[in-house]
Protein backbone atom coordinates (compact mmCIF):
# COMPACT_ATOMS: atom_id res chain seq x y z
CA UNK A 1 0.00 0.00 0.00
CA UNK A 2 1.51 3.22 -0.74
CA UNK A 3 2.08 6.24 1.96
CA UNK A 4 -1.09 8.23 0.39
CA UNK A 5 -3.67 5.24 0.36
CA UNK A 6 -2.88 4.61 3.99
CA UNK A 7 -2.85 8.28 4.92
CA UNK A 8 -6.32 8.44 3.48
CA UNK A 9 -6.74 4.83 5.07
CA UNK A 10 -5.68 6.18 8.69
CA UNK A 11 -8.21 9.53 7.80
CA UNK A 12 -11.05 7.61 7.12
CA UNK A 13 -10.73 5.33 10.29
CA UNK A 14 -9.45 8.23 12.61
CA UNK A 15 -13.18 9.88 11.24
CA UNK A 16 -15.16 7.13 13.07
CA UNK A 17 -18.71 8.74 12.32
CA UNK A 18 -20.69 11.06 9.67
CA UNK A 19 -19.70 13.81 10.98
CA UNK A 20 -16.07 13.54 11.35
CA UNK A 21 -16.21 11.90 7.83
CA UNK A 22 -17.85 15.21 6.17
CA UNK A 23 -14.81 17.71 8.30
CA UNK A 24 -12.13 15.28 6.73
CA UNK A 25 -13.59 15.79 3.23
CA UNK A 26 -11.92 18.83 2.40
CA UNK A 27 -8.27 17.09 3.10
CA UNK A 28 -8.62 13.82 1.58
CA UNK A 29 -9.77 15.76 -1.63
CA UNK A 30 -6.78 17.68 -1.73
CA UNK A 31 -4.61 14.02 -0.84
CA UNK A 32 -6.55 12.86 -3.84
CA UNK A 33 -5.06 15.72 -6.25
CA UNK A 34 -2.00 15.77 -5.38
CA UNK A 35 -1.77 11.81 -5.71
CA UNK A 36 -3.22 12.41 -9.19
CA UNK A 37 -0.55 15.01 -9.94
CA UNK A 38 1.89 13.18 -8.37
CA UNK A 39 1.08 9.90 -10.62
CA UNK A 40 0.62 11.85 -13.92
CA UNK A 41 4.11 13.38 -13.85
CA UNK A 42 5.25 9.80 -14.17
CA UNK A 43 3.49 8.95 -17.01
CA UNK A 44 5.03 9.70 -20.79
CA UNK A 45 3.41 9.43 -24.05
CA UNK A 46 4.74 7.06 -26.27
CA UNK A 47 7.09 7.69 -29.43
CA UNK A 48 5.75 7.30 -33.28
CA UNK A 49 7.48 4.66 -33.60
CA UNK A 50 5.73 3.14 -30.55
CA UNK A 51 2.96 4.13 -32.17
CA UNK A 52 3.38 2.46 -35.39
CA UNK A 53 4.47 -0.83 -34.14
CA UNK A 54 1.66 -1.79 -31.07
CA UNK A 55 -0.91 -0.58 -33.89
CA UNK A 56 1.17 -3.11 -36.51
CA UNK A 57 0.71 -5.72 -33.63
CA UNK A 58 -2.88 -5.18 -33.02
CA UNK A 59 -3.72 -5.48 -36.98
CA UNK A 60 -2.24 -8.26 -37.61
CA UNK A 61 -3.62 -9.64 -34.35
CA UNK A 62 -7.45 -8.91 -35.71
CA UNK A 63 -6.72 -10.71 -38.74
CA UNK A 64 -5.37 -13.73 -37.13
CA UNK A 65 -7.88 -13.76 -35.43
CA UNK A 66 -10.70 -12.97 -37.80
CA UNK A 67 -9.31 -16.29 -39.92
CA UNK A 68 -9.02 -18.26 -36.90
CA UNK A 69 -12.39 -18.06 -36.11
CA UNK A 70 -13.86 -18.05 -39.68
CA UNK A 71 -12.09 -21.59 -40.00
CA UNK A 72 -13.72 -22.81 -36.61
CA UNK A 73 -16.97 -21.40 -37.86
CA UNK A 74 -17.27 -23.18 -41.33
CA UNK A 75 -16.00 -26.44 -39.58
CA UNK A 76 -18.38 -26.67 -37.07
CA UNK A 77 -21.34 -24.98 -39.37
CA UNK A 78 -19.74 -27.95 -41.91
CA UNK A 79 -20.21 -30.72 -39.27
CA UNK A 80 -23.70 -29.61 -38.14
CA UNK A 81 -24.90 -29.38 -41.28
CA UNK A 82 -23.44 -32.83 -42.36
CA UNK A 83 -25.11 -34.31 -39.06
CA UNK A 84 -28.36 -32.92 -39.83
CA UNK A 85 -28.39 -34.33 -42.86
CA UNK A 86 -27.11 -37.90 -42.31
CA UNK A 87 -30.31 -37.86 -39.15
CA UNK A 88 -32.64 -36.76 -41.36
CA UNK A 89 -32.30 -39.30 -44.10
CA UNK A 90 -32.62 -42.28 -42.40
Amino acid sequence: MGVETKKMANTLAAAGDFGDRIKSWPERIKTFYNDVRTEMKKVTAPSFKEVQATTAVVIITVFLFAFYFWVVDNTVGRGVTSLIQYLTHR
